[in-house]
């Protein structure tokens, strides 16, 4: 019963996001647009939540596919975080800088990393490799890449409107397939060298800069209950993200890291880690 309640919780959090959006803007589209969403994201909680096999999975290609395809590749939205900057520098408040505001910087704060774990179409390739547990510690220094890259990300942008670029939509809509390309090279390459799915996540993804901050005060998060647990250590061996999950602190080591994916709970043998 807890189990679908979660998920019948994630799907109202979305149709209610929808319905505001359509009352306030008045555009019918966005019903359905979270809608849909929260349909593949709430599915993917529940079976995750029973243990079912590709549950994350089923939930990352439902959304993944229909933003990075069907708003991308048709509709020529781009999606990325170049896109946010366009969208926000055109004083558009639609596509990417809705979609930022709520799955990106406003939304962590309710559900964290969800994002990341639930419908990103990057990891929904990447979660298919074969390196699901990281065997080594992360590099920390190499952190630094994916601040860089937002940096870049923000200076290609807003040079293009500085410079008065024509055609600069055609110009977002190249940068958006041309980066997803990239993307998925890169995440590709970074997992078979490092043996770690998420590699790409915890060095590369500029996305990132806005989901840390406000994952640190997410109020759906992982705890412990710490007179079950016997310290076997099997929950951080599993943890694709290094995330130290028996420290219940929100200081906790890699905590803004965790893309609630339930590695942890469904691998404790004591039943002790709960969302």
């Amino acid at each position: 019963m807890k189990n679908k309640l979660l998920a019948l919780l994630a799907l109202a959090l979305f149709l209610a996001i929808g319905l505001t959006l359509w009352l306030t803007q008045g555009n019918l589209f966005f019903i359905f647009n979270f809608a849909y969403i929260g349909v593949f994201v709430s599915l993917g909680l529940y079976l995750m939540l029973n243990k079912k096999p590709f549950a994350r999975n089923i939930s990352q290609i439902g959304v993944g596919a229909y933003m990075l395809v069907l708003l991308g590749v048709v509709f020529g939205e781009n999606m990325q975080i170049e896109g946010f900057w366009f969208y926000l520098f055109s004083g558009v408040f639609q596509a990417a800088v809705i979609h930022y505001l709520v799955a990106k910087i406003g939304g962590p704060i309710l559900f964290g990393r969800g994002w990341c774990g639930y419908a990103c179409w990057t990891a929904a390739v990447l979660d298919l490799l074969p390196y699901k547990s990281p065997t080594d510690e992360r590099i920390k220094k190499l952190g630094i890449i994916r601040y860089a890259l937002f940096a870049m990300s923000l200076i290609f942008v807003g040079s293009l409107f500085l410079l008065d670029v024509q055609d600069i939509e055609r110009i977002m809509y190249i940068a958006f397939i041309a980066g997803n390309v990239l993307y998925y090279a890169a995440g590709i390459a970074l997992a078979f060298a490092f043996k770690d799915n998420r590699a790409f996540c915890k060095y590369i993804c500029p996305i990132t800069v806005f989901l840390k901050p406000m994952s640190y005060f997410s109020l759906l998060r992982i705890k412990v209950e710490q007179e079950k647990c016997v310290c076997c250590g099997k929950c951080e061996k599993v943890c694709p993200m290094n995330v130290a999950i028996t420290d219940n602190k929100r200081s906790r080591r890699y905590g803004t890291e965790c893309i609630l994916c339930l590695e942890c709970v469904n691998k404790c043998p004591k039943n002790a880690i709960k969302m």
